[in-house]
């Protein structure tokens, strides 16, 4: 009795369109969250004030995200920091306020 092996589908090229594709630069982000989406806000705090002091940040961007695309951008944000720290070192940050994990 003979056994067929299923092949996996081969996935299909992707073509990336840059030509409508804007570059902002941002040195701030937070993250919500609902069941049903992610949003990432990115901004510029370009002054930074003493301790005690309101922190204002310019919001230039919002990028809404399902959940599964919010694990997959994770993933692949980890991969390339964990490469930028095997290569450069590690980078020390503070735990964003109200994180206890």
């Amino acid at each position: 009795m003979a056994t067929s092996v299923e092949t996996p589908e081969p996935r299909p090229a992707v073509v990336w369109q840059d030509d409508g594709m804007r570059s902002t630069y941002a040195n701030v982000c937070n993250v919500t969250s609902t069941r049903d989406e992610v949003v990432v806000l990115f901004g510029t705090n370009r002054g930074w004030k003493g301790a005690g002091q309101p922190v204002t940040v310019q919001l230039s961007d919002r990028m809404i995200l399902s959940p599964y695309a919010a694990k997959r951008l994770a993933r692949l944000l980890n991969g390339v920091v964990d490469a930028y720290e095997s290569r450069y070192g590690v980078l020390a940050i503070e735990r964003p306020a109200g994180n206890s994990g």
